[in-house]
């Protein structure tokens, strides 16, 4: 059985998400996974775990959050 890089716990239906850099991580749940590998909005600190809205290389949850700091041009 493996471990969950994140909480630690033993279980036998854990899964390995291989990231687009070649890091390999194990996860017990999909909250694990996405507490480790999703990114943050600038602006509220949620994970982002839809497409998001980006500004370069800032990335945001929603594009409210964007023009919340003032933002206007932002890819969602």
């Amino acid at each position: 059985m493996a471990h969950c890089d994140v909480c630690g716990n033993e279980y036998d239906k854990a899964f390995t998400v291989i990231t687009a850099d070649g890091a390999s991580r194990v996860f017990d749940c999909v909250e694990c996974a996405a507490h480790a590998i999703a990114p943050v909005c600038e602006h509220c600190g949620c994970r982002v775990l839809g497409h998001g809205a980006e500004a370069g290389d800032r990335i945001f949850c929603c594009g409210a959050c964007a023009r919340a700091v003032g933002l206007e041009k932002v890819h969602a």
